[in-house]
């Protein structure tokens, strides 16, 4: 894509957006029915956008890994070694009740949601803790040169 037809979508993008908040701020303020019904297609247009930039994403990203053997192998490994992580933390997660800061019971003791909720704490633990000593490894590298 050349960089003009990239400026022309932007503002396509851009002019879109603004007529749709225009038409939201001439809704009345009080009438919730009619900011209800005008921030709609708003909403709308924002997922579209969120929708299609994940995929423009997603597809480039997976394009540029695979043109790149190199670059594909280091991904591959680093999907592996999450799924190492998140399979440990899998293993060692509880199934106990959730509960939220008033001590309201979110999910049943027991439930697959409480496993799942274990599990994710136990992962973002152990990435904070590779991640951190990562950090450590590479500041005494830095100072020691």
């Amino acid at each position: 894509m050349n960089k003009r037809f990239l400026t022309i979508l932007i503002a396509i993008i851009g002019l879109i957006g603004f007529a749709l908040y225009i038409n939201i701020m001439m809704v009345d303020g009080e009438d919730k029915a009619g900011q209800d019904v005008a921030a709609s297609p708003m909403v709308t247009f924002s997922i579209v956008l969120l929708i299609a930039s994940i995929v423009i994403t997603v597809l480039a990203s997976l394009m540029g890994v695979l043109k790149n053997p190199a670059a594909l192998k280091k991904a591959l490994l680093g999907v592996l070694s999450l799924g190492v992580v998140i399979l440990i933390a899998y293993l060692i997660a509880d199934s106990n009740a959730v509960v939220d800061a008033n001590a309201k019971e979110i999910a049943a003791a027991g439930s697959s949601v409480s496993k799942m909720t274990s599990t994710g704490i136990w992962g973002s633990l152990f990435l904070l803790v590779v991640g951190g000593a990562f950090f450590i490894f590479d500041l005494l590298k830095g100072l020691i040169k």
